[in-house]
Formats: structure tokens, C-alpha cells, sequence
């Protein structure tokens, strides 16, 4: 399939500027061309598939969501659910986040081989997802939901953590053991709680998790595997401790302090600010019976999550883009742009869900940008993305073209 798109209005994921009136040759995945209006043979129009021409509407890459959760049905968490409906209720919402234009998400701990499998083979429409597989967690680790009254395991590595989204793994050789295993599912980067989390019942959010030596192995096994930790922690001995040990990629993050971000900074590391799960929460937890212990935790995180990421930006920290929304509180993913608007440009939003995300997840060049040989992962709206944010939060109703991977999702531009 070769399509060509005409008069169009670039915003290319990574400089602050619209290139207007250019071209776009998609060859079946990849974009092919990208050039001046001036440089369009007229006469090889005849050679593509499908000609679309755009009339001066903004084109940019496809959003990345670099913190979802695919597998949770709830904001609970709990494994007493069966693996089919998991597997039923994720598709609809890889499907809404697809229409949200994320065409790419990273999952934090969940999503299987099986999954990935369903949207590459176009069985149900769906974004790219980097994998984690299990996250991993120590005992009374975040990850770790049994009740109390549960006994303890005697295995050192063991899935019965209460969550289907992690593992418990206590030692050196039983976190190489269960960071091996997540990689041989196909996971594209390994997950550990590294600190406590508002969601689990018995520890606290300034907690530190998993000894140093255990970091420091499972590190190893990821740099070995040729990827790369990411870390859930909130404060900021818990951010410089997982920096210095080698995780690139602090989760949440919502109580750093200068001296954390200067940290992480000097590793060139990764701080993903998840905003809108602790305002969904907020406003629906109560509701949705989540515990009054865990939303004293929530408020903790929460009335800071907004100074973390102004932190963030005045130390010139490479900030990723994600939503960490749980069961169908992910409905709500776009709300992140909103949020982040009361601190950030629309610019330094959407290079952090497009280019900056891509360098995360080790695609730079392939994902978030429009360039020639990047994959063609691409969405179009009728307003300036990088004067107002407006259509691109309103839940993908006003996009009027979505391309994942060189296929069209969505296109309801006028004939």
C-alpha cells in the first residue's frame, strides 16, 4: 500500500515549528518521503494506492503513552478476575487508546505475549505495546496485594502476589530468576517497585524496596538482555538510590527535589509523570470503593505531582509522557494533556508523548517524528497542536486521521 498525503501542516514531534505545505509518501509501513510541495512530481501521482490531500491540515507522529496498564479491569487490581474477561476488557481499551491516537503504549505490568500477538496479527485494533510482562516486587513490596492474612510463600519467586500485574521475588538470584523470565516472555524492559505505592495495603509511599545488591543484579540482567529498569518511586532518596544503581526510568516521581532531578539529569535518565491517575483517583476512588487508607496515600502523592514536574523542567530533565490509569479510569487518558497544560507548553507536552518517549522506549528515529524512514505512525487534526491542545484532549473525536503503522484507522476527512 502506497499512500500520498498533500498540503500538509508538519509538526514533526521534536522541533517547536510547523512545516507548512508539504508532502508525505508512505510506503506500506514507513514514510517513505517527506518534502517541499514544490519537489511533487504531478505526473507519479498515478502510482499511489490512495492520494489524501489535506488542504493545510496539522499533521504529527502518533501519541505514545509511556505508562499504561492494559490488564486492569478495576482500580483494585486484584487477581480473582479470570484471564478472559483480562483479556476481553483490554481490548477495548487498547482500542480506545488507539482512537485516542496513541498508537504506541508502553505497559507497566500486565500485558502479555498474547496480547501484543492480537493487535500485530490485526485481530483487534490496538497500539504498539512494549511489554513489561510481570512487574516485580519484593514481599510487602507495592506489588505485593495479599492480604494479611495470607501466608507466606515459600517460594522465593512466586506469581501469587494478589495483582496479576506482578511478581514477588525476594533475593539476588530470585529477582536474576524472575527478571530472565519476564525477558524470556518478550518483555521490552523489566518493571520493579523500587518504592512504596499509594494501591498497596502495608507499605509506605517513602519506603525503599529491594536491597541494593537486588537492583543492582536486576540491572545487570537488563543491561545484559540489551534494554534497560523502570522504576516505580515518588521520593527523592528513592530516585537518586535508582539512578546511581543504573534504572533509566523513574515512574511517578512526584516528590523529587532539585537534587534528585540534577541526578537525574547527570545520568541522562528518564523522570514519566503520571498525573492523571491520582486525579481520577481522587475524584472517583471514594466511589469506586477504594480504600480510606490508600487515599491518604493519594493525597500524599498527589498535591505535589504538579511542583515535580515544574522541578523537572526548570533542571531541563528528560521528561516522558504517561497516564498509569487503572480499569476504566482509563477513559480519562487524555486528560493528562490537561493537567500538564497548567504547567507546560503545548510543545513540551507532545515532544514528551511523541520524540521523548521514543528515545525512552530506544526507538528514536522509528517512532514519534515524522521523518523519512521513521515508522508511519501519524494523526491529523484541523488546528495548530502546538498553539492549543484542545483537539487532542477531547478523547479522539476531533482527529481526523489516524495512521498506525501505514494502515488507516480513522478518516473522516471530507471527499
Amino acid at each position: 500500500m502506497k499512500i500520498l498525503l498533500t498540503n500538509v501542516s508538519v509538526f514533526n514531534g521534536r522541533d517547536n515549528k510547523i512545516f507548512y505545505k508539504q508532502y508525505i509518501v508512505v510506503n506500506k509501513n514507513k514514510i517513505e518521503t517527506i518534502n517541499d510541495m514544490s519537489e511533487l512530481n504531478k505526473q507519479s501521482i498515478n502510482e499511489f494506492d490512495q492520494v489524501i490531500d489535506l488542504k493545510g491540515k496539522f499533521l504529527m507522529p502518533g501519541l505514545i503513552d509511556a505508562h499504561v496498564h492494559l490488564t486492569t479491569t478495576d482500580i483494585h487490581v486484584k487477581n480473582d478476575i479470570t484471564d478472559t474477561l483480562i483479556g476481553i476488557q483490554s481490548t477495548v481499551y487498547m482500542k480506545f487508546m488507539l482512537e485516542n491516537g496513541f498508537t504506541t503504549v508502553r505497559d507497566a505490568g500486565g500485558a502479555d505475549w498474547g496480547m501484543s500477538l492480537a493487535v500485530d496479527n490485526g485481530i483487534v485494533p490496538g497500539p504498539r505495546i512494549f511489554r513489561s510482562e510481570k512487574a516485580l516486587t519484593q514481599t510487602n513490596g507495592h506489588g505485593d496485594l495479599r492480604a494479611k492474612s495470607s501466608t507466606m510463600q515459600k517460594e522465593f519467586v512466586s506469581d501469587n502476589s494478589g495483582t496479576y500485574i506482578a511478581t514477588v521475588c525476594d533475593g539476588v538470584d530470585a529477582i536474576r530468576k524472575a527478571a530472565r523470565e519476564q525477558l524470556r516472555k518478550g518483555a521490552s524492559q523489566i518493571k520493579i517497585m523500587a518504592a512504596g505505592g499509594v494501591a498497596s495495603p502495608s507499605d509506605k509511599i517513602n519506603s525503599l524496596q529491594f536491597s541494593i545488591e537486588e537492583i543492582k543484579a536486576v540491572v545487570e540482567e537488563a543491561e545484559n538482555a540489551g534494554t534497560y529498569v523502570m522504576a516505580h518511586v515518588y521520593t527523592p532518596k528513592g530516585i537518586i538510590r535508582c539512578i546511581e544503581l543504573g534504572v533509566k526510568s523513574i515512574e511517578h516521581g512526584n516528590l523529587i527535589n532539585d537534587e534528585a532531578a540534577e541526578v537525574v539529569k547527570k545520568y541522562n535518565a528518564y523522570v514519566v509523570p503520571t498525573l492523571s491517575i491520582y486525579e481520577s483517583l481522587y475524584n472517583n476512588g471514594t466511589r469506586l470503593g477504594f480504600p480510606e487508607v490508600n487515599i491518604q496515600k493519594l493525597s500524599e502523592v498527589r498535591s505535589q505531582s504538579l511542583e515535580g514536574l515544574r522541578i523537572c523542567r526548570k533542571h531541563n530533565v528528560n521528561i516522558g509522557f504517561g497516564s498509569d490509569l487503572l480499569g476504566d479510569l482509563q477513559f480519562e487518558q487524555c486528560n493528562e494533556f490537561k493537567l500538564r497544560s497548567k504547567i507546560e507548553t503545548p510543545f513540551e507536552t507532545l515532544n514528551s508523548a511523541t520524540y521523548v518517549n521514543a528515545k525512552l522506549l530506544d526507538m528514536e528515529g522509528k517512532l514519534g517524528l515524522i521523518s523519512q524512514n521513521a515508522f508511519a505512525d501519524m494523526i491529523v487534526m484541523d488546528s495548530n497542536p502546538l498553539e492549543s491542545l484542545t483537539e487532542i484532549a477531547n478523547d479522539g473525536k476531533s482527529l481526523k486521521l489516524i495512521i498506525k503503522d501505514g494502515k488507516i484507522v480513522k478518516n473522516t476527512l471530507k471527499k
